[in-house]
């Protein structure tokens, strides 16, 4: 089972940059996706972006495209979310969740993922 730690966040204007960072430890070989959820008071958990571990192949939703970029350490095996151009829009509790499925994963569903850890909050102010 592989354990993630998430760490970042923090209060921005608009236009401005974050960066969340989402350590994983374990078994890391088996953790195929490691996706970046968040949510918005009142509102659903929303996909955001990821990496299947093993390629590197990073996937996003069209809300982070352009703005969001994924990167990894492998040395540290940490994945890190750097997100620029910051909205208000963008607030909310961030997530960061893990699947050791492989194969055809939806990985923009949050219901693939059963390891979970809850980050910082991002907090954009106009």
């Amino acid at each position: 089972q592989v354990q993630l730690v998430e760490s970042g966040g923090g209060l921005v204007h608009t236009g401005g940059s974050l960066r969340l960072s989402c350590a994983a430890s374990g078994r890391t070989g088996r953790a195929n996706y490691i996706t970046w959820f968040r949510q918005a008071p009142g509102k659903e958990r929303e996909f955001v972006g990821g990496i299947k571990w093993v390629s590197g192949e990073t996937y996003y939703a069209d809300s982070a495209k352009g703005r969001f970029t994924i990167s990894r350490d492998n040395a540290k095996n940490t994945l890190y979310l750097q997100m620029n151009s910051l909205k208000p829009e963008d607030t909310a509790g961030s997530y960061c969740a893990g699947t050791m499925r492989s194969g055809y994963v939806p990985v923009n569903e949050a219901t693939e993922y059963s390891v979970w850890e809850q980050g910082g909050e991002v907090t954009v102010a106009s």
